[in-house]
């Protein structure tokens, strides 16, 4: 195609080419199968028959967990996929526990009512593979290189991509109507861009300098009843690690200690559990003892998140979008990142269906800003966290009322758990993981409720906020911080 308009009529012919075959190129396959003829997936590894850690993912060998809006959309994608996790081996958490504690206190969660499962990222992504590959209309072209993108001569196009094989060195290019950038952190679509001619606004930068270590344990038959998770948080006040045991399949339990602003954990094994036992509370170094470790600690760093602002570009190609890390990254200690990737490959279906129903010229520009409100709550509630330690700086675009986000969610946070209010609590987690807008906390009703528990000192700052009024009203609210109305989420109204 080269008039700019998606065509997506009954009876087409085009094809779409997928770059990168991690979880959002996935989930991204089974939503374009619907309307391409054929979906490609170009994944530079050898795709394992069973599950295992992959070197396109060296994320991978560290905890992922399945969030309430990650489970509704793979449900809905992929019916029956929890029943497929626990016959390989997930960990299932019925009549589980999730104990989270932090600076104000400790709360225990369950026993959970849900089969819900829990397994590695190896498990969860080889699961949803296999849907995929069943997929009649999808293939998978593995072991490839994707070294550029072919055009039209006035670059106004993108019409395939050029591939190098990695096992042969050679090259070829595939046509295609459409192409997909889901190759995670690693993308060079900026520099791509470039190449054409195209300007390319500078990404908003959070330089977090983060760090996890994870180690792998055997979970002995008496504790393997109890713990699906516990979240020891650590605290900017007091510059402490998080550690966070969780579970997987086989009676595996994987142990994190994460830090930012530049604190490392360490990954050898006698300093990782001198750390561990540093924690801010004992309980998962207590447990740690009565298991048995089956690997070394590996770590992962991350120097900085980023989230690229290629909405805003007065030029786009046909035939071109991007979606998942290529587009923006996130801290991993919300476990928002596979959640992102299905909300957007969720968003970009919408476009889709409304494309199908009434084209529009420029789509892809169209479906870049839809994209970006869909990343934006994760972002901005990202940004809130991130920026109390210390070492953590943001360049970028100016963020709604972020100073006001921040010391807010610390105050909720403290309410929720000095007051064991389970449900404020659930809700605190709720947002955080992408499933209702922060405006169910953001308004009116629920801060003055938080308020009004809260200290001496915090009370005259939020007096201060609401300029001596000691109520916000919706319009204050509105000016304050962002309203997320575009972002998709799951319909809630705000708790009064």
């Amino acid at each position: 195609m080269t008039n700019n308009k998606l065509a997506l009529t009954q009876g087409n012919t085009e094809r779409a080419i997928i770059i990168g075959g991690s979880m959002g190129g996935l989930l991204t396959a089974s939503v374009l199968s619907e309307y391409f003829t054929e979906v490609l997936i170009i994944e530079r590894d050898e795709l394992p028959e069973k599950p295992m850690d992959r070197v396109g993912t060296p994320q991978g060998f560290h905890p992922h967990r399945f969030t309430p809006r990650l489970k509704i959309i793979l449900e809905r994608l992929f019916p029956g996929y929890n029943d497929v996790l626990l016959e390989n081996g997930a960990s299932e958490l019925l009549n589980k526990y999730v104990c989270q504690i932090n600076q104000y206190g400790k709360i225990t969660i369950g026993p959970n009512p849900r089969k819900d499962t829990a397994c590695s990222r190896a498990l969860m992504e080889w699961t949803i593979r296999e849907y995929v590959k069943k997929i009649s209309n999808v293939r998978f072209l593995v072991k490839h290189d994707v070294i550029g993108l072919q055009t039209t001569a006035d670059h106004t196009t993108v019409t395939g991509v050029h591939l190098r094989d990695r096992t042969l060195k050679q090259e070829k290019t595939l046509t295609a109507d459409m192409v997909f950038d889901i190759s995670g952190r690693g993308s060079k679509l900026v520099p791509w861009l470039q190449q054409f001619g195209y300007e390319v606004p500078t990404p908003d930068r959070l330089k977090v300098a983060l760090a996890y270590s994870t180690r792998r344990f055997r979970i002995p038959a008496h504790l393997a009843e109890k713990w699906d998770v516990i979240r020891i948080a650590g605290h900017p006040s007091t510059e402490t690690f998080t550690g966070v045991l969780s579970t997987i399949e086989n009676d595996v339990a994987e142990v994190l200690l994460y830090g930012l602003g530049g604190r490392y954990p360490s990954t050898k094994p006698d300093e990782y559990l001198q750390e561990a036992a540093r924690l801010s509370n004992p309980l998962i170094a207590e447990v740690i003892q009565e298991l048995e470790p089956i690997t070394a600690p590996r770590g992962f760093r991350v120097p900085e998140l980023i989230r690229q602002r290629f909405e805003q570009m007065e030029r786009w190609p046909a035939g071109l979008l991007v979606l998942g890390d290529a587009f923006c990254n996130v801290d991993p200690i919300f476990g928002q990142g596979i959640t992102m990737a299905s909300v957007e490959a969720e968003m970009l279906e919408k476009c889709l269906q409304e494309q199908k129903k009434q084209p529009v010229s420029n789509f892809e520009q169209y479906a870049l800003k839809r994209i970006q409100d869909a990343i934006e709550p994760g972002w901005w509630l990202n940004c809130a966290a991130d920026l109390a330690w210390t070492g953590v700086e943001y360049v970028g675009q100016p963020l709604k009322g972020i100073d006001f986000a921040s010391k807010y969610l610390e105050i909720y946070l403290k309410h929720a758990t000095v007051q064991q209010n389970l449900k404020q609590y659930g809700m605190y987690w709720a947002v955080n993981t992408l499933l209702f807008s922060p405006r169910v906390l953001f308004n009116p009703e629920m801060i003055a409720s938080v308020m009004a528990s809260a200290s001496t000192k915090d009370r005259q700052w939020y007096n201060e906020q609401t300029q001596g009024t000691g109520q916000f009203t919706d319009l204050q609210l509105e000016e304050r911080i962002p309203s997320f109305s575009r972002a998709n989420f799951i319909e809630l109204s705000p708790q009064r």
